[in-house]
């Protein structure tokens, strides 16, 4: 599949963050809901005074209620519409969209970059706290109050079982025609001074409901409901039990986007559209 930057056109990279709360998810839906999406193309169609919008395409499309502190999308303009406004474009966003969304950063993308196709991980924290008191209200947007005690260090023994390429079918909402085999490359617990759990999850590539569902795996260990090696036979098992809970989407956050080098974009871009399949595993 082609990627080229159409004639005329430059490809723009955006860093963003946003508040989750109040969004319906990254992508633009049917039936006027408010999309992270929709939020950005509209503010820059009416900043750049364009008759037309510009389509953005992302790293990681999160759910309604996720949040993104180092979100990654690409836009392509006219380069007539960048050279014109790219100056004053940052500013003038600020000013355009609403205050549980920013653009960080705007500049012109390297040859072969592609925001969702070149990245090689994306790292989400989840954030949880078992104190009986419940959550600090500053924070009650953000972190899961788990009214169990968790044992932090089970949910780690728990967790390096699910380390490595898996098809994670187990742990994710199946979409048609997408594959569900992914590369786990790190997850992993740790108690904050505050007494806030913070789990760290980066993979090549997440599918649908992968990190919600592999911490509710991980909080029924924590809690004593379930052994250290439970997650792990629920992996291998390759399909849905109705034990692993999928949690409450508040807690997660995207935090950062991983790409390699700018002369292996073009190259990580084309091989992250091949459909994967596990070594040995047959075509039926």
């Amino acid at each position: 599949m082609s990627d080229e930057v159409q004639p005329g056109h430059v490809r723009i990279r955006l860093d963003l963050s946003y508040d989750g709360s109040e969004f319906s998810g990254w992508a633009k839906q049917a039936g006027g809901r408010r999309t992270v999406q929709g939020e950005v193309e509209d503010a820059l169609r009416t900043v750049t005074r364009s008759r037309e919008t510009y389509e953005l395409a992302v790293a990681g499309r999160t759910d309604a209620g996720v949040h993104a502190r180092g979100q990654v999308a690409h836009v392509d303009l006219p380069r007539e519409v960048w050279a014109e406004h790219h100056v004053k474009l940052l500013k003038r966003l600020a000013g355009r969209l609403p205050k549980d969304v920013r653009v960080w950063a705007l500049r012109e993308a390297p040859s072969g970059f592609n925001a969702r196709f070149s990245a090689v991980w994306r790292r989400y924290a989840y954030r949880v706290t078992d104190n009986p008191g419940g959550v600090d209200p500053l924070l009650r947007g953000h972190v899961l109050w788990h009214d169990w005690p968790l044992d932090v260090d089970a949910m780690n023994e728990a967790a390096r079982g699910l380390l490595g390429e898996h098809d994670f079918a187990a742990y994710c909402k199946k979409r048609e025609g997408a594959t569900t085999i992914r590369t786990l490359q790190e997850l992993s617990l740790v108690r904050g001074e505050d007494g806030i759990v913070t789990a760290t999850v980066r993979a090549d590539a997440f599918c649908h409901n992968m990190v919600r569902s592999l911490i509710g795996a991980l909080l029924f260990v924590g809690d004593g409901h379930r052994g250290p090696d439970w997650p792990a036979k629920v992996l291998a098992a390759g399909v849905r039990d109705s034990a692993v809970h999928v949690v409450r989407p508040h807690g997660l956050t995207l935090e950062e986007v991983g790409y390699p080098a700018d002369e292996l974009l073009a190259a990580r871009n084309k091989e992250a559209r091949n459909k994967r399949s596990l070594p040995g595993a047959g075509c039926c």
